[in-house]
């Protein structure tokens, strides 16, 4: 049996497949599966997988579904008791597993394991900036302060380790959400289990890939599929849990403005943010939520068009 089981869920990820699959398969520790799980794809991607001829590489074929079911696929076909994930557009450094069996063996009652990471932008690797405490190495994290500190993501699909039976237990991924699957499932182990990270940056988080194939940015969700909008399993510990709180808060006014702006579930993201201590968090929020939406709209536009020009002259200069 091998000790790593990795899941790559494959969507219309044709240019970056071969990249994140010889990442895997390069890895100094060999003992491992692949497992991909193609969703469904029209394009080339799965014909490059199977020109792969690596034997420890397996290829599901499923209709498309989503990502969460491809995921949960993948792991009940596993044969390891240590899950890795990674995303079709992403990479690990060569030493990714390596180190993270070190995590694995050195802080056993963690469940979740993870690693820092490179935020891939424009072709630049911009290093994570983890909300650890200074000169932090490795060892047992509250997930919610961590992530509170800075917002950015110290747990990820492409940077991640579990224990198989924890996820198990929680029946893995949401189906029903399309936004926010991950974050969902890190909350529900992290109110039954440890988490354990290392502060190294031994992955790499693909922000150019195609936009229409990525999970983020403005983009339109029903309620019932974004994360944000299902939480109420969290609320009698949201009002224990001053970290989670301030957690879900800050994710809350990051996420929901759109939606607000856009006038779309008003009550419902009324009610959400009416919850919101504004105080505690920056106050370019209170200019989002409490200035009127004509103003906040506007400062969006003049947002979006400044970026699009800082682009276009980057690009002028480089050619």
């Amino acid at each position: 049996m091998p000790v790593f089981s990795v899941i790559i869920p494959l969507y219309h990820k044709d240019k970056y497949i071969e990249k994140a699959l010889r990442s895997v398969l390069e890895q100094t520790f060999r003992d491992l599966e692949v497992i991909v799980v193609d969703d469904g794809s029209k394009g080339k991607g799965l014909e490059i997988v199977k020109s792969f001829s690596d034997p420890r590489l397996r290829v599901i074929e499923q209709e498309n579904t989503g990502v969460s079911r491809a995921r949960n696929n993948g792991v009940n076909a596993s044969q390891s008791d240590l899950i890795a994930f990674l995303d079709a557009d992403d990479w690990w450094a060569p030493d990714f597993l390596e180190k993270m069996l070190g995590l694995v063996n050195n802080f056993p009652e963690a469940a979740v394991f993870s690693s820092s990471y490179f935020k891939v932008k424009h072709g630049k690797h911009i290093p994570a900036a983890i909300g650890v405490e200074p000169g932090f190495e490795a060892g047992y994290i509250d997930y919610y302060e961590v992530y509170g500190r800075t917002f950015w993501v110290p747990v990820n699909c492409s940077f991640v380790v579990l224990r198989k039976d924890a996820f198990l237990a929680e029946k893995g991924f949401s189906p029903r959400l399309k936004f926010g699957e991950d974050f969902d499932l890190w909350l529900r182990l992290s109110l039954k289990h440890r988490f354990a990270f290392l502060n190294e940056n031994l992955a790499f988080s693909n922000q150019d890939a195609d936009a229409e194939n990525r999970a983020l940015g403005e983009k339109f969700w029903k309620k019932e599929e974004h994360v944000l909008f299902n939480l109420d399993y969290l609320q009698e510990e949201e009002y224990k849990n001053p970290a989670l709180k301030y957690l879900l808060d800050g994710l809350r006014l990051r996420s929901l403005h759109y939606f607000y702006r856009t006038k779309q579930y008003p009550q419902e993201v009324k009610q959400i943010i009416s919850a919101v201590d504004f105080k505690k968090h920056a106050d370019i929020y209170y200019f989002y939520y409490k200035f009127p939406c004509w103003m906040t709209r506007l400062y969006f536009r003049f947002k979006q068009a400044g970026s699009q020009l800082k682009q276009l002259i980057k690009k002028k200069r480089t050619t």
